[in-house]
């Protein structure tokens, strides 16, 4: 059993560590530690004990920050496909409503020009009758005979169909 004293440094290098490294594993393993003159720490070590073999090193390697990337870029890429799809399903649902409603306006549309071409009709047929009315009117006060009566009557009858006419088309 053969006791060295040694440095950090050189327990590092002997054991192919770092210095840093050193220092910890004699902590550890709890190892006699003194200093030297010259102020540096000095560990006791037993050389048969000595058979430390270090981990491989796991420091950042640039393929697994490159891994990484892929895999954010890769999720990115998903949810974005996700919300496209999204926004196409709510976007089909706007255009059957849409389309709904432009059936909806073309419909009110037709109906709105039949009712117009109805009311220049019914506008016509009032002024006919108006027309008529008058034609009585003057007819009646020239004669003033049983003729002229019922004209009289005929005239009260389109005058007041006329009125009916007039307040059903407002």
């Amino acid at each position: 059993m053969s006791v060295a004293l040694l440095t950090y440094a050189d327990l590092g290098a002997r054991l192919d560590i770092s210095r840093e490294a050193a220092r910890s594993l004699s902590r550890r393993r709890g190892w006699p530690r003194s200093r030297s003159d010259g102020g540096k720490a000095l560990v006791s070590v037993d050389v048969s004990e000595l058979r430390y073999r270090p981990r491989p090193r796991r420091g950042r390697q640039a393929n697994s920050v490159d891994a990484s990337m892929a895999k954010i870029e890769a999720f990115k890429v998903a949810a974005c496909k996700a919300e496209i799809a999204r926004l196409e399903v709510v976007a089909a649902g706007y255009r059957m409503v849409f389309e709904r409603e432009r059936e909806r306006a073309d419909s009110l549309a037709i109906e709105l020009s039949q009712a117009a071409a109805e009311t220049i009709a019914a506008n016509a047929w009032a002024a006919r009758l108006e027309d008529e009315v008058a034609a009585l009117r003057t007819g009646r006060q020239a004669g003033g005979s049983i003729a002229g009566q019922a004209a009289l009557r005929l005239g009260r009858l389109a005058a007041s169909i006329v009125q009916a006419d007039r307040a059903a088309s407002r």
